[in-house]
């Protein structure tokens, strides 16, 4: 296999049918520089939540293939894990899987005084915004270019 391209979405190809496989929601594939080191991190879920045990199992069946495709050049950690309580949300499988959550939408610039907005997540626009429910019940929209982060929002004061 190359050993250009995008690391990601080449380690994307190999672990989903196997995620699949083991049970698990391909979530996320990242490779990522962190300070001198590559982390390869891959992320699962299922609707039954993820365990460490599940981490493992999909740890040792990734293992192998990754070290046959060999689509990695140079030494890097491999990781995997659940996607947690509070979740990023980049895609539109992301959203969608979280609709009726809450979420917090960070924003490049300021709307209505703050760059922060914390509400019910509503289906995506037609034109692909992200729309929230505020808590007084006001709908608001942002479109995804001014969003520069989405994720699912906990209030551990609860």
């Amino acid at each position: 296999m190359k050993k250009n391209g995008n690391v990601a979405a080449v380690v994307r190809q190999l672990a989903e049918p196997l995620a699949e496989r083991l049970g698990y929601d391909l979530w996320d594939v990242e490779f990522v520089k962190e300070g001198a080191d590559y982390c390869l991190r891959i992320t699962i879920d299922s609707p039954q939540g993820i365990t460490i045990d599940d981490c493992e199992r999909m740890h040792l069946a990734i293992d192998p293939v990754l070290d046959e495709a060999d689509p990695i050049e140079g030494s890097y950690r491999l990781e995997v894990s659940s996607p947690g309580v509070e979740r990023e949300l980049k895609t539109p499988r992301h959203m969608a899987a979280c609709e009726g959550w809450t979420v917090e939408v960070r924003l490049y610039a300021p709307a209505d005084g703050s760059k922060c907005h914390i509400g019910e997540l509503l289906p995506v626009g037609e034109d692909g915004a992200v729309r929230i429910r505020l808590p007084d019940g006001r709908e608001r929209s942002f479109p995804r270019g001014a969003v520069a982060s989405l994720r699912t929002h906990y209030d551990f004061d609860d």
